[in-house]
């Protein structure tokens, strides 16, 4: 027991000492568990981590990046990648800020790679370039428009979220068309 006494008066106080508790905590994750899916889990489920109650601790956190296998081109680019390619050019505007854009990347990536012999897939940022949005009549994003020989093919453009099969219905029934012409 801690006893206080004071010089000013004779006074004695006795108080009782109250139990203090620490707790640390660290986190680890097992061989045997499966691996996340995401490169960005894999790493932060792979390193340990230690938490205290301490104010002045501070824990990092990896940034996360997304990588694309799309192209991305902009106006100068657009003359020579599109107009002037040999083969069919799908072009996708897109903008950063747009939900649906976000939703159809896996499926555009997917297309990029499954049609790689048959087509090429551009990506073009809506905001950086406003001459190609007015010039192709850009009024929904996102905007999918299918290039052959310098010119937008009849009946390719489609607006908004697709998903991936109808896309490749979509690309199938043009491609087809394409190679009958």
């Amino acid at each position: 027991m801690d006893t206080v006494t004071s010089t000013s008066a004779s006074l004695t106080l006795t108080l009782p000492t109250l139990p203090v508790r620490t707790i640390t905590a660290s986190i680890s994750v097992s061989s045997s568990l499966p691996l996340p899916r995401s490169h960005r889990q894999q790493r932060l489920y792979s390193q340990k981590r230690s938490f205290s109650n301490s104010s002045s601790s501070s824990v990092a956190v990896p940034r996360f990046t997304v990588s694309c296998g799309i192209t991305e081109i902009n106006e100068s680019q657009f003359n020579v990648t599109v107009l002037k390619s040999e083969r069919p050019v799908l072009v996708e505007f897109v903008a950063t800020w747009c939900g649906p854009c976000r939703l159809i990347t896996p499926a555009m990536e997917s297309i990029a790679q499954e049609y790689a012999d048959r087509l090429t897939v551009v990506k073009i940022d809506h905001d950086a370039n406003p001459q190609l949005i007015e010039e192709y009549k850009v009024y929904g994003l996102p905007t999918l428009i299918l290039f052959k020989n310098g010119e937008e093919f009849p009946g390719s453009r489609k607006e908004g979220a697709i998903t991936k099969v109808k896309l490749k219905q979509h690309l199938d029934a043009l491609l087809e068309s394409i190679s009958v012409t």
